[in-house]
């Protein structure tokens, strides 16, 4: 008679249960963590947050900055460039990697998985793929990026939209699914965001 069962009711060696409580005990550590994270993104100074984004994993290039109520499930896989700005209440996944370039602007709301549920696993378990959104895109408010996506480039990609496949540099997206739209005139760009909102 087994000593250890999973959710699913199937038998464990006490490797594997031992393992499954050391990862339930480090969850419950980046639970704890990410309260905090929750918490600290409400505090009103950029520099706090990016010194406790930064302490929690976050690599963050000079001149980032992330507005108030950015959620995680894991900031250790979040890597941002230079000048580039997340906006106010955005969800960034983490579990894989998520690259963001350099001088991006991602608006208010946007969500960014890079996980989701296998609906034909008999376990229902993740699965998932990193995510590279390249230099000097725009995505508008609320739209969700799903796993294994790459934004190219200078791509558009206009608010609400649910990206699902790549986006080809340059290119301007939007539905849902997103399909192109239209595409981006400038080709060459070299411009700087400038500052964010003071407090927010």
């Amino acid at each position: 008679m087994a000593i250890f069962r999973d959710k699913m009711g199937k038998d464990l060696s006490l490797n594997e249960a031992g393992t499954r409580i050391i990862n339930r005990i480090y969850n419950w550590i980046l639970d704890f963590e990410l309260l905090v994270l929750w918490i600290g993104g409400y505090v009103p100074s950029h520099l706090f947050r990016l010194l406790l984004y930064w302490t929690a994993g976050v690599k963050i290039g000079k001149g980032s900055r992330i507005h108030m109520g950015c959620r995680f499930f894991d900031p250790k896989g979040i890597t941002i460039g230079v000048d580039s700005i997340i906006g106010d209440h955005a969800f960034l996944d983490g579990r894989k990697k998520i690259t963001i370039g350099s001088h991006v602007d991602i608006a208010s709301q946007v969500m960014i998985y890079n996980c989701q549920h296998d609906i034909n696993s008999e376990s229902f378990g993740p699965e998932g793929g990193s995510i590279v959104i390249e230099d000097y895109v725009f995505i508008g408010p609320r739209v969700i990026l799903l796993p294994g996506v790459t934004i190219g480039k200078g791509a558009v990609v206009a608010a609400g939209a649910v990206v699902t496949k790549d986006v080809a540099p340059f290119s301007v997206v939007g539905g849902v699914p997103a399909t192109v739209i239209g595409e981006r005139n400038l080709k060459n760009p070299s411009y700087r965001l400038g500052r964010a909102r003071l407090f927010q």
